[in-house]
């Protein structure tokens, strides 16, 4: 599993022959400047909630790629309305893609469109490939569900919002590394703009102290599990 960090909240992952996009925001980000989205490949678009610094370049990579675009039932419908491949889901429901199967689970935040379209509960989603499960929490707080995760899955990484202010910051990161039962954590969210800067030197050694491998990455840089 190759996962590539493309700025903010938004991932590559390649796994099982496929490519999938994770709420992209990338042309909107001037930090990403250097990623060209018309470049993307994207079998499948996987959509945490419906904010614009999530999901402002859906239109361009669906049409370019055809990807099934895949979220809540809320947002799969949006994006079905303007004729895009949509594959709904609801909390603590999963699905065997061909990729592997996917969990969609629950986030602390809100969720709406940019023209004000309801976007549904926000969510975070559970990824387990044929040798390595990941999660993905999306804009979150913490909060106490993320324990259930480890009981039905066993984690090798967990990429989790650093940035405070919307989601969580590191402190409560690193209980939420606690709550997981995973220690390799991939930081994003943070640094996009003013309210989300955070002391990267500070923040790594936050979860090393705790016996933790917090891995803070260039935008277009990758990692291979």
């Amino acid at each position: 599993m190759k996962i590539t960090f493309y700025g903010h909240a938004s991932l590559g992952i390649e796994v099982g022959g496929k490519h999938i996009l994770v709420d992209p925001f990338i042309s909107g980000n001037p930090q990403a400047a250097a990623i060209d989205i018309n470049t993307l490949k994207a079998d499948y678009i996987l959509l945490t909630h419906a904010h614009s610094d999530h999901v402002l370049d859906v239109d361009t990579i669906a049409k370019n790629t055809n990807a099934v675009i895949v979220s809540n039932a809320e947002i799969t419908s949006y994006y079905a309305k303007k004729g895009f491949n949509a594959h709904p889901m609801n909390h603590g429901g999963s699905w065997k893609f061909d990729f592997g199967r996917v969990k969609y689970v629950n986030a602390i935040h809100s969720s709406s469109f940019p023209d004000g379209t309801y976007g549904g509960n926000p969510g975070g989603f559970v990824i387990e490939g044929e040798h390595k499960n990941i999660y993905i929490a999306g804009d979150t707080a913490l909060t106490f569900d993320m324990k259930l995760i480890p009981l039905r899955t066993k984690l090798d990484l967990a990429i989790l919002p650093i940035g405070n202010n919307f989601t969580m910051d590191v402190e409560d990161a690193i209980i939420a590394s606690d709550f997981v039962e995973c220690d390799k954590i991939l930081g994003y969210h943070f640094d996009t703009f003013g309210y989300i800067e955070i002391n990267h030197e500070e923040s790594i050694r936050k979860f090393f102290d705790k016996g933790k491998d917090l891995m803070l990455l260039n935008i277009g840089e990758s990692i291979e599990l």
